[in-house]
């Protein structure tokens, strides 16, 4: 019977590609289930054997560490370069939908405490 190993909806691309190498790399047999025409399925793949679920869920857990890993320590270098996307990066690479957003954002807090405060 198979068995969900992981699911996709979300994960980027690179990633998602990494894990089917990882699992084809190790010989583990899987298939993959996509979100449909709607997008309302649920994206994953799933092992065919159940005796090498753990096997696969063991690889799967040390690959999701390694990589968050070597995400922060990129991050972290585009900190100290001074490349990190920033409040103050997004609002001048894009005035008009900071403001509008920022605008979109007081309405809603206007709307949802005006009737608590009479205005």
């Amino acid at each position: 019977m198979s068995r969900l190993l992981f699911r996709l909806r979300h994960v980027p691309d690179d990633e998602a590609e990494e894990v089917r190498q990882l699992l084809t790399a190790h010989n583990i047999e899987f298939y993959e289930t996509s979100a449909g025409n709607w997008g309302i399925s649920m994206p994953a793949l799933w092992i065919h054997e159940d005796d090498r679920f753990e096997e696969a869920r063991a690889l799967l857990e040390v690959y999701q560490q390694e990589r968050a890993q070597r995400i922060r320590e990129e991050y972290d270098e585009r900190v100290r370069q001074g490349e990190a996307e920033s409040l103050l990066t997004s609002f001048t690479s894009n005035p008009l939908r900071f403001i509008f957003y920022s605008g979109l954002i007081v309405a809603v807090l206007y709307l949802s405490i005006s009737s608590f405060f009479s205005f």
